[in-house]
């Protein structure tokens, strides 16, 4: 489709967590950058990481594939794992629709994200 956005992942640390951005369309298609990503924030030293979806208009299954294996690998060890929004009207429905919300701690948006607890948290 011509009026796709091309996915971008990008990552850093803010305060005591690792963040992964997400901007674009994911699909199977660009599902491998957001693996990598998270990949990456499993192996870092941070008690939390927050995938920060606001920029997302668009996700498939494929998301929730990558989301669900991160946040088994971030319970195994303790830590938490946030997917923030504001979430798009597309991507909210990905998660309703599947089910899957209750599985993930969601925060409405970064600032949310940002001030909840982890400590002995991780859900």
């Amino acid at each position: 489709m011509s009026d796709e956005l091309e996915a971008t992942v990008t990552h850093g640390s803010a305060q005591d967590s690792f963040v992964v951005r997400v901007g674009g369309d994911i699909d199977y298609a660009s599902a491998s950058k957001l693996e990598e990503a998270l990949d990456l924030a499993h192996r870092v030293n941070a008690p939390r990481a927050i995938v920060d979806l606001s920029g997302t208009d668009f996700a498939d299954s494929s998301i929730l594939h990558v989301l669900l294996a991160a946040q088994r690998a971030h319970r195994a060890r303790g830590r938490l794992l946030i997917v923030s929004g504001p979430f798009s009207d597309t991507v909210r429905r990905l998660f309703d629709v599947t089910g899957t919300a209750g599985f993930f701690v969601l925060a409405d948006d970064m600032q949310t994200a940002m001030a909840l607890p982890f400590e002995g948290d991780a859900r």
